[in-house]
């Protein structure tokens, strides 16, 4: 891989590592049928695919990647300059397409730039929520910049497995390609992230299709084609059953369908239809409201002003929160208490002379804090009956709370509605299918780490009384968990 530390923005930043170049070159094949073809790299970094077809276009943002490009690569025509304003204004239309394009975050993706791609999306009918990462708009772009039976190959990052946004992307490309081909890669693409990347494949481009194509494999390995797809699925299926995600392809058909059909038979439970799933609080600023026990004696807080609190999802060690638990946080002195003050009335003298320090005058500046009245008054703070794990490793932590203890908004808060109902479902938590269930509905966040919206936890699935969950569960468990790099 050739990724350039040097730059004024620092790679992950900028949404920059390079493409490896066996998976250049396999792009470049995939696509390219001719040596006339006309070939765009929207992001093209240093250059690694116009290698491979030297009489090509390349655009890129950073002038140093610009640069590098040019040097390597002289006969192609690369321009310095950000690739949606460039598109928003060429009349340059292309045979095929190649490319790995940045992963840039919602929040650093704003300017020009942004209202370009959304005027480039929108003019295609798609409109992509403010919360997308840069790469959707970066396909539908270069899509949009093919001539008729068109090709593209790209980098993508696994949440076109799973993402939101993911959905609308797909349904786009489905709408402007007679393929759409989604190759699931196991192992790591980029050893040095966090995130997993896969490839995508899309041809003829003025056509359009009712199937995903579907590929799985272990490893990457230099292919002179497309891979066979393991799978050509029916879109409008994948959105019946799966609310348009690619994820649960990864397990065996047999596995999807015996999930399906508990999942839908009258007895099953889903865990929204019993407990109100939420995040906890926001305290605008952890260091100054959680205390440690020596801390809340050194200031001298009331402990009427103090509440203990479940700061983080590795804080869950058991499947209870008890009084045994609290009191070894306490011995370990760890800053388990929140300082919980009531937002009307006087304050103790003690209390207002902890506001008043340093710490206080700076986390009374902190946005979350100075946008509230008064400050100090910490807001959705609640004793839930259980925890649930937010961000898991192996298996999702599920804790009843003995201890009257509240949390974070680094955990799920769960209230029950349904206390018998509740009881039901919650005695088959360790099961093979409800942990299945959390890995399907779930989504991985990088680094093998499983992550659970509160929709996502809502829809987590029991298996209803009297149902037996076949060993294939076991199986599909063990096949999900390997792909996001747990054992």
């Amino acid at each position: 891989m050739n990724f350039v530390p040097s730059l004024a923005v620092s790679g992950k930043a900028a949404g920059q590592f390079f493409t490896p170049e066996s998976v250049a070159r396999s792009l470049v094949q995939w696509v390219v049928r001719s040596p006339g073809d006309g070939l765009i790299d929207p992001s093209c970094g240093d250059g690694a695919l116009l290698t491979h077809h030297p009489q090509s276009r390349g655009i890129e943002q950073d002038p140093y990647s610009a640069w590098v490009a040019r040097e390597r690569v002289p006969s192609a025509a690369i321009d310095c300059t950000d690739f949606f304003t460039w598109a928003a204004g060429t009349s340059e239309r292309f045979d095929c397409a190649a490319g790995n394009p940045p992963f840039i975050r919602y929040q650093s993706f704003k300017g020009l730039s942004k209202n370009a791609a959304a005027a480039i999306c929108r003019a295609v009918g798609v409109r992509l929520s403010g919360l997308t990462s840069t790469w959707p708009a970066f396909l539908i772009a270069t899509a949009s910049l093919l001539k008729p039976d068109g090709r593209m190959a790209f980098v993508v990052p696994a949440e076109i497995g799973h993402a939101p946004y993911a959905k609308e992307l797909l349904e786009y490309l489905l709408s402007a390609f007679s393929t759409v081909h989604v190759i699931a890669i196991r192992e790591k693409l980029f050893p040095q992230l966090s995130q997993d990347c896969w490839l995508l494949y899309c041809d003829g481009r003025g056509g359009m299709t009712l199937d995903v194509c579907f590929s799985r494999v272990d490893h990457f390995e230099p292919f002179p084609e497309p891979p066979i797809p393991d799978e050509v699925v029916r879109w409008s299926r994948l959105i019946l059953d799966w609310r348009g995600r690619l994820r649960p392809l990864l397990i065996p058909t047999d596995a999807r369908e015996r999930y399906l059909s508990i999942s839908t038979d009258s007895k099953a439970i889903k865990f929204g239809d019993f407990a109100k799933i939420g995040i906890g609080y926001v305290s605008g600023d952890n260091e100054f409201f959680h205390l440690s026990p020596s801390q809340a004696r050194l200031h001298k807080i009331p402990t009427e002003y103090l509440v203990t609190t479940v700061r983080r999802g590795r804080s869950l060690q058991s499947n209870v929160v008890d009084q045994h638990l609290v009191e070894r946080w306490q011995a370990a002195d760890e800053p388990c208490l929140l300082l919980n003050l009531p937002p009307t009335g006087g304050l103790p003298e003690t209390v207002s002379r902890y506001l008043g320090t340093d710490q206080g005058n700076e986390a009374s500046k902190r946005y979350k804090c100075r946008v509230r009245l008064p400050w100090y008054s910490v807001p959705g703070v609640s004793r839930p009956d259980y925890f649930l794990q937010y961000m898991s490793g192996t298996d999702v932590r599920l804790a009843r709370n003995d201890a009257g203890a509240v949390c974070t908004n680094s955990v799920h808060a769960v209230h029950l509605r349904d206390a018998q109902k509740a009881r039901n479902a919650l005695s088959s938590w360790g099961s093979d299918y409800t942990k299945l269930s959390c890995e399907l509905e779930g989504h991985p966040l990088g680094g093998g780490m499983l992550k659970l919206e509160p929709s996502e936890a809502g829809r987590i699935s029991f298996i209803g009384e009297g149902l037996v969950p076949p060993p294939i569960f076991a199986e599909a468990l063990s096949l999900l968990r390997r792909w996001r790099h747990q054992r």
